[in-house]
């Protein structure tokens, strides 16, 4: 499958509130939200498409004035684009961009039971930091997790 990765633009809102409907159950932004990380916060969107433009994923980073640590805010893959490398390709891109805005340590929270993401990010150099008991809506606990990327 041919993915291809640009960034977000305002344009993009509806398509990402309907990724966030589809792809998690709860813990979503609301289309609010999602217009203020478009056109307002200090973020940065990258988006995955098939070929006929359809979104099969995002990742969301936040940059903070004067840190050096940048936080993957949001990160998922259509349900029925998972598995396919989608994940590994966007991810790489995000930390690629965190790199060149200076960015030296890569931040997370993921869900515990997440088995599939939690998975994705140890393969891709993210080590467990801290647990984070009840920590999503539904009362589920989580994983804080960083990568550096000052690292070769």
């Amino acid at each position: 499958m041919t993915v291809t990765l640009r960034e977000a633009q305002a344009k993009d809102l509806d398509a990402l509130v309907r990724l966030e409907q589809i792809a998690f159950e709860g813990d979503r932004f609301s289309r609010r939200q999602l217009w203020h990380l478009l056109n307002r916060a200090n973020a940065h969107i990258l988006l995955a498409e098939n070929a006929e433009g359809r979104l099969l994923g995002h990742g969301i980073l936040l940059f903070r004035r004067s840190s050096q640590r940048v936080r993957l805010y949001s990160f998922c893959v259509h349900p029925e684009a998972r598995g396919l490398g989608i994940g590994r390709q966007l991810l790489g891109a995000l930390e690629q961009e965190a790199r060149r805005r200076g960015g030296e340590r890569l931040g997370l929270e993921v869900r515990a039971d997440n088995r599939a993401a939690l998975a994705l990010y140890r393969r891709m150099g993210f080590s467990l930091q801290r647990w984070l008991e009840d920590y999503y809506e539904d009362g589920c606990a989580g994983w804080q997790m960083e990568k550096s990327l000052t690292k070769a």
